[in-house]
């Protein structure tokens, strides 16, 4: 075995092959699941098969415990990247995906506009002129800092969803039409201002990147998830901001704070309650 092995260097010498410079497999096996990932098609539908649809707005908080796969990690590690980091890699770099201006009042949800990449690089990456003093004159001295919006700011995310009961198949179902970034606002001495929209994305052509992006399962390194699975089997928490309504207004606008949050759930149970009445027991 031994002389064996010696005579495959030697061969690979002499071929002038670099051993040193051969890829070394970080694991026990090359994972491969992931990168043949299929997007499942959605049961097809009909305008006749809906008898009852609802458009909700939800806020997703990176912050609780159960979101933290979109969070972390901060930074590309093991083959993972945060949620912001997928999409904005595939708007930059690759192209697969494509951003819309929210709008200057951050309104816009309609995907009405697209965004070029240097517009949406513009928005995340600029730079600003502050002035601080030359220890040795004492004037003050412009200096020029890069500001870029990063993942670890990104700790928000607002989606746009339709809730529908099928007839045809005779189940209330659930789509997501849009996702959108949001960043924290701050003023000059760093008190929170409120959220900023960054962009939307249609979330039909994200699955296809989804898809193929892997996040962290707490419970088994084999079972390799992706952010598809987790919108799909809805492994995440929220709150509802918003329900189509006449006066097309956001549950901010006529509640706040504790009585935000149970408008909120009443407007989350008005859906469940929709669903049980259509049966009889």
């Amino acid at each position: 075995m031994k002389n064996l092995r010696y005579i495959l260097v030697m061969c690979l010498v002499v071929l002038g092959i670099d051993i040193s410079a051969q890829n070394v497999l970080d694991g026990i096996y090359q994972p491969e699941h992931t990168l043949e990932r299929k997007v499942i098609s959605y049961s097809p539908l009909r305008e006749a098969d809906v008898m009852w649809m609802r458009r909700v707005w939800r806020r997703i908080d990176l912050r609780e415990k159960i979101n933290q796969p979109f969070y972390y990690p901060e930074k590309p590690a093991q083959g993972r990247k945060s949620l912001f980091d997928v999409i904005k890699e595939a708007i930059l770099n690759d192209g697969t995906l494509t951003a819309y201006d929210p709008g200057p009042l951050g309104d816009d949800d309609m995907f009405t506009k697209r965004m070029t990449p240097d517009e949406v690089r513009s928005l995340l990456f600029s730079q600003d002129t502050t002035y601080t003093e030359d220890l040795m004159t004492g004037d003050l001295v412009p200096v020029v800092v890069n500001i870029e919006v990063n993942s670890e700011e990104v700790k928000w995310y607002e989606i746009k969803e339709e809730w529908f009961f099928d007839r045809q198949r005779s189940v209330m179902d659930v789509r997501i039409i849009g996702i959108c970034p949001m960043i924290a606002v701050k003023d000059d001495i760093g008190e929170f201002r409120g959220l900023k929209k960054l962009f939307w994305i249609y979330y039909p052509e994200a699955r296809y990147v989804f898809v193929k992006s892997e996040v962290f399962n707490r419970a088994n390194d084999v079972e390799r998830r992706t952010y598809e699975d987790i919108f799909w089997k809805r492994q995440f928490s929220s709150y509802i901001v918003k329900m189509s309504n006449v006066y097309d207004r956001t549950i901010s606008q006529y509640e706040k704070g504790l009585n935000a949050l149970l408008e909120a759930e009443k407007l989350k149970e008005t859906i469940f309650n929709m669903e049980h009445d259509l049966w009889s027991y």
